[in-house]
């Protein structure tokens, strides 16, 4: 009896350790895999591993780190279940160089010099590869290495200046609206019920300029029905007049 109660307290203390055991974890790149649906597609297929215990997915750098049972399964094991597919991941390094190319809208970049300003800026952020204003369409095309900064870092420093940056895009399908808003209103809370908005793609707001800027499928919704959508949930946006650049009349 006593050699029983030894072993069950073993077996106990070994299943114990067993669990304690932190699980590893690998990082892939998958070059393919560009937005949301194919990082469901890839942790579809990676689930099927009982081994594999959790997925985090970064399509900014396209990789998917994968944690799972060592004492179960293995890494390459793990890509069988994404053989067949057009999913190829392959070896990830924080040294890598990592490409990435986005147009950001400022509808408050009016001039020359506000255009200087964030190119100079920006000149000095590691991993900034290019940059290229468009004063008469109010934004600005980067490219970057996803390794070195990011998409979210870009915006926060643009905020930070004074911008209202939101998503650009070249689709006739999409377009801007900008709006002041009370100092108080300037808020996470006013970007979240902006995104709740039928059609909105994107929102920021500035401090410094108190402003609500949008980007929207025009195809689902207008300029009018976010401005109506927005008194409705309690936001006092208006359409400002049009601006008068006080730096551009400093060039002249």
């Amino acid at each position: 009896m006593m050699r029983k109660l030894l072993f069950l307290v073993a077996l106990m203390a070994a299943t114990n350790l067993q669990a304690a055991q932190p699980a590893d974890t690998l990082v892939w790149r998958i070059k393919s895999m560009r937005c949301e649906e194919c990082a469901h597609k890839v942790g579809t297929a990676l689930r099927k591993n009982p081994a594999v215990e959790s997925l985090s997915f970064d399509l900014e750098k396209r990789t998917v780190s994968v944690s799972y049972d060592a004492a179960r399964t293995c890494p390459d094991s793990i890509m069988n279940y994404l053989r067949g597919t057009r999913y190829k991941p392959s070896a990830y390094s924080k040294t890598d160089t990592i490409m990435r190319g986005m147009g950001l809208k400022m509808a408050d970049m009016h001039c020359r010099n506000c255009a200087n300003r964030i190119s100079k800026r920006l000149s000095e952020v590691e991993g900034i590869d290019s940059i290229g204003p468009n004063i008469e369409k109010h934004y600005v095309f980067f490219r970057y290495d996803a390794n070195r900064t990011s998409k979210a870092d870009i915006r926060e420093i643009l905020t930070g200046m004074g911008f209202t940056p939101v998503n650009y895009y070249t689709s006739k399908n999409i377009s801007f609206a900008y709006f002041k808003i009370p100092a108080e209103q300037v808020c996470d809370e006013t970007i979240e019920t902006a995104l709740a908005i039928e059609g909105v793609d994107d929102a920021n707001v500035s401090k410094r300029q108190k402003s609500l800027a949008i980007t929207y499928v025009n195809t689902e919704t207008s300029e009018e029905k976010l401005l109506e959508e927005l008194k409705t949930a309690g936001i006092e946006a208006v359409v400002p007049a049009p601006h008068v650049c006080k730096e551009e009349k400093s060039e002249k």
